[in-house]
């Protein structure tokens, strides 16, 4: 089986040392370029914000640009978290949801945000990932709201669609929380320059600390 690669391994073994890996070598993470029509290449400052916010405040050494990686890709296997993002369709072919199940299954992370408009494709696509599978909310005292910061009351609220209040769901193989999807919360507009939407700063750093804890959490847990 293909195993995420040894920037995972240099990445942790820092972390225990409370440094920096021990090698120059940085880690990488990705959008996914998904097919189907859908703006996969949505907030375009999102993820390198929310990099920039882990390197200062978590001292991970990752890259300031986020990769493209496509869901049949053998690259994908590369990056210790994948995000995904958008507002209209997605398609996998039945090859590319084989290969997403295998780097999920290998410790992959997969974050899916909904940009509105993006969870019945989700829904309908990751069946052909985990048919086993189906998402269901991470309660509040999960480890992924507590990872580095704390949030006892789940997803932050950035940007309104619906009234409907944020939540967080979860595929869950074996234990291991392996693809997470928030909805109703924007939380990638979070990420995004603040002259983008004007969100008040507040918002955008609750936004920030709840993607630091992704990125941790993925990094953590594979």
């Amino acid at each position: 089986m293909k195993r995420l690669g040894m920037l995972m391994v240099l990445w942790l073994a820092g972390l225990c040392l409370n440094t920096l890996p021990a090698m120059a070598q940085t880690i990488r993470i990705a959008k996914l370029k998904y097919g189907g029509g859908g703006d996969w290449y949505a907030n375009k400052t999102s993820l390198p914000n929310l990099i920039k916010f882990c390197n200062q405040n978590l001292k991970t050494n990752i890259a300031a640009e986020e990769d493209i990686v496509e869901p049949g890709s053998a690259e994908l296997f590369n990056y210790p978290f994948v995000h995904m993002t958008g507002h209209g369709n997605v398609v996998f072919t039945d090859a590319e949801a084989q290969n997403i199940r295998k780097y999920l299954v290998a410790g992959g992370f997969l974050h899916i945000d909904d940009n509105y408009g993006l969870e019945k494709f989700i829904r309908r696509e990751m069946k052909k990932v985990f048919p086993e599978l189906n998402f269901v909310e991470v309660p509040f005292n999960h480890p992924l709201y507590k990872a580095k910061y704390v949030f006892p009351n789940g997803l932050p609220k950035v940007h309104e669609h619906d009234g409907k209040a944020p939540q967080g769901y979860g595929l869950i193989w074996q234990g291991r929380l392996v693809c997470f999807f928030s909805y109703e919360c924007d939380l990638g507009n979070g990420w995004e320059d603040q002259s983008v939407y004007n969100d008040p700063e507040p918002v955008r750093q609750k936004a920030l600390q709840m993607g630091a804890n992704l990125v941790y959490y993925a990094m953590t847990t594979f």
